[in-house]
């Protein structure tokens, strides 16, 4: 895999994490964050969610932001969690939740909502009557999971934690960076970061279109491809772990 130079696209902290594991199987990376998490302030009714926290039957955590940042809301009305029965779309999601004591159920395979949806512990906890459940995530979101659980019947609530941004870069800083450090693959962990990538590419997306573009899910691989991306590898999860059995299944180009 040491042919591989990839172009990491995550949030800063995320980036260097995923560059280390990256460096300790022998591939090179650049980080060129294209998600900025910025925490939003709270205002009543999103804090009356928090102050009836124990009323869910079900608690769905949809990012590692969310993850933190909702645990740290939480510690303002409950200094000891009570029971409930918590979901996330992914380990990475779920270890920050263990960590603070919480039993968390997560789909084994395929890091989005799609996974999360067929899992059975999910059904489980929303077997009983008039369930109500709470999402955490960032602002405008997709709006899968509330549709698909309505329809089973649960009353959703959202908790919106933080907003992503794309932070500022010059003109041509993306094609320059990839130039520079002949870098042959791009990776991205969700449809926004997706976006991102293609607005700061702008009228350079053509020949950056055609880069092997490394994805978290089949949604976003959809996406990828309809804005025109010519080598889309979905890798079916955003971990590292995901990310470097795609790379083991593909030769790298010549560099």
């Amino acid at each position: 895999m040491s042919n591989w130079r990839l172009l990491l696209t995550r949030p800063a902290d995320e980036c260097t994490a995923l560059a280390q594991v990256l460096t300790e199987h022998e591939v090179a990376s650049s980080s060129l964050p294209l998600l900025e998490i910025e925490a939003l302030s709270l205002e009543e009714p999103q804090r009356g969610l928090l102050r009836s926290f124990d009323r869910y039957a079900a608690i769905i955590v949809v990012s590692k932001p969310a993850a933190r940042l909702g645990l740290a809301e939480l510690s303002r009305y409950w200094p000891q969690l009570p029971h409930s029965a918590w979901f996330t779309v992914g380990a990475a999601s779920a270890q920050i939740l263990q960590e603070h004591g919480c039993q968390v159920s997560y789909p084994a395979a395929g890091d989005d909502s799609e996974a999360l949806l067929q899992l059975p512990a999910l059904h489980q906890a929303i077997a009983g009557p008039a369930p109500r459940v709470l999402i955490m995530r960032g602002e405008g979101g997709r709006e899968l999971l509330a549709e698909r659980l309505t329809e089973q019947g649960a009353s959703v609530d959202y908790l919106q934690l933080y907003r992503r941004y794309l932070p500022a870069y010059p003109d041509g800083a993306l094609s320059a960076r990839i130039a520079e450090e002949r870098l042959n693959g791009l990776v991205v962990s969700s449809g926004q970061g997706f976006q991102h990538l293609r607005q700061l590419a702008g009228e350079q997306w053509p020949q950056l279109a055609q880069l092997t573009l490394f994805v978290p899910s089949p949604r976003v691989a959809a996406q990828a491809r309809e804005a025109g991306a010519q080598n889309v590898v979905d890798c079916r999860g955003a971990s590292a772990a995901a990310l470097l059995a795609a790379l083991r299944q593909l030769p790298a180009p010549a560099l």
